[in-house]
């Protein structure tokens, strides 16, 4: 059998267009409007020491939060989850407005990793929980949810209540 680029069935008109009469090209395409120019985003003062001062707290709250565990054991740990939920709903507010620097969204992140790895022996796994939902809360915020992180901690909850005991 004989195959050829046409398997199909199809009508030929014959002859050729005649485009000797047609005028190429006399029309040039529109030309977009030009754009207006964007004045470079030029953050006020204010706005930079914000930035500065969260950059500093954010640098300085692994060290307060290790610190408030050493002096105050895990309720130590509770009352800075507290103050760090304060600090994150501050930063959202930073960014809402648009005046958060990529540095300090840099930072946070980090700040982030550094508190889960803390080797903190908290026993009381609602606290660890709320510290893990204050890390992910921020941490949410600043990649919009698109990233899956896996260095939380892992609860460790008693399967068995008779083990401690009801005397």
């Amino acid at each position: 059998m004989d195959y050829t680029a046409k398997n199909f069935d199809a009508v030929d008109f014959g002859g050729e267009v005649d485009y000797s009469s047609y005028q190429w090209f006399q029309e040039p395409p529109p030309r977009p409007e030009p754009q207006p120019v964007v004045q470079p985003y030029v953050p006020s003062e204010g706005v930079i020491r914000q930035n500065e001062a969260f950059d500093f707290a954010l640098k300085a709250a692994p060290n307060v939060l290790y610190g408030r565990f050493k002096q105050y054991g895990q309720l130590g740990v509770l009352a800075w989850c507290s103050e760090f939920g304060e600090m994150i709903d501050s930063l959202k507010e930073l960014g809402f407005s648009g005046n958060m620097f990529v540095a300090t969204r840099v930072q946070a992140l980090k700040t982030c990793e550094d508190i889960l790895k803390l080797k903190l022996d908290i026993k009381m796994q609602i606290i660890l929980m709320y510290l893990s939902s204050q890390v992910a809360r921020l941490r949410r915020f600043l990649d919009g949810g698109e990233r899956q992180w896996n260095d939380y901690p892992v609860p460790e909850f008693p399967l068995d209540y008779r083990a401690y005991g009801t005397s």
